[in-house]
């Protein structure tokens, strides 16, 4: 039976752009409404999820990257001067006068790293202590740093709860991940292969059901016509250019490793699609959310394609 589960496993560990691509189409389909309950889930299965992930990785590893912050921090640089401003200008130029696509373009740019660049980078055998220092680091400036961007670049101040916000981030990602650290370091050989073989499993289901919720409750919310298919596809464009941003980023450290390249194009190009929902829609008028809307399209369909296309481009600059 562990056998069966493992193969099962690994069957689907290669083949996540299926999971993600049925997760999203029956998330659309189905008539489930937003409730506490199911953003409850969503954390539950989030916080499961990076603790499996943190099992693979020790303390020693994840304060060797601490000690010394210059990728971590690079990333943050990335996602929240270079990839705002690219939005921002494609706004200003392909929706000239549409000030509400503009600021929704803005407002997805902005948003902290999302929790499955993670469980992304993980699954591509990325170096995750990278991941997790950006992830931890940007979950306690963005608290700080987004209502001083939006009162800079917008004119309009903010009031967020962002103690709650940090609050859910921290239970998410920084708590699991510590506790994971923590069980491989002092596990001792209680984590058998059967063991981690289980948890494996159930965190691919996990993440399925984090990707149907989601999709769920952002499917009403979408009114196709000729101008949300422009966005739709402008969204691609920079969906896509987030995750280029993270690549191309990499190529400013000389000791560039595969490891490193994947940790930084899905910690740039993953993003908390959920919370730039959840600002728009409580603070601004609601056609600022449609393009925010469209992200959830593309982020994790392209997450699952990153692997064949980063091979083919390794092999082809060999």
């Amino acid at each position: 039976m562990i056998n069966y589960l493992a193969k099962l496993t690994a069957w689907l560990g290669q083949r996540m752009f299926l999971i993600v691509l049925s997760a999203l189409f029956l998330g659309f389909i189905s008539p489930i409404s937003d409730s506490a309950g199911l953003r409850t889930i969503v954390i539950g299965s989030f916080a499961y999820m990076t603790f499996v992930t943190a099992l693979d990785t020790s303390f020693k590893e994840f304060l060797q990257v601490l000690k010394r912050p210059v990728i971590p921090a690079w990333i943050l640089v990335l996602i929240h001067i270079v990839s705002p401003l690219i939005a921002w200008l494609t706004g200003l130029v392909l929706f000239a006068g549409d000030h509400y696509t503009q600021l929704g373009y803005l407002v997805g740019a902005s948003t902290p790293i999302g929790v499955t660049s993670v469980i992304w980078t993980a699954l591509t055998q990325g170096n995750v202590s990278i991941a997790l220092v950006a992830v931890t680091l940007d979950t306690l400036i963005v608290p700080i740093m987004l209502p001083f961007f939006f009162k800079v670049v917008i004119g309009q101040a903010l009031q967020i709860d962002y103690m709650q916000m940090m609050v859910q981030l921290l239970l998410m990602v920084t708590v699991p991940s510590l506790l994971g650290m923590a069980l491989h370091d002092y596990s001792r050989g209680i984590l058998t292969p059967a063991i981690k073989t289980v948890a494996n499993f159930i965190s691919k289901m996990a993440f399925f059901a984090v990707i149907f919720i989601n999709a769920a409750i952002v499917g009403p919310s979408i009114s196709w016509d000729i101008s949300t298919l422009k966005i739709v596809l402008i969204t691609m464009f920079l969906v896509a250019a987030g995750y280029l941003i993270g690549f191309l980023g990499s190529y400013v450290f000389k000791d560039r490793s595969k490891e490193t390249a994947l940790a930084m194009i899905y910690c740039v190009g993953l993003r908390n699609i959920s919370f730039g929902l959840v600002l728009a829609l409580s603070f601004f008028p609601p056609p600022v959310a449609v393009p925010i809307t469209m992200f959830i399209l593309y982020q994790q369909p392209f997450a699952a394609a990153i692997p064949y296309l980063f091979r083919k481009l390794v092999k082809g600059t060999a």
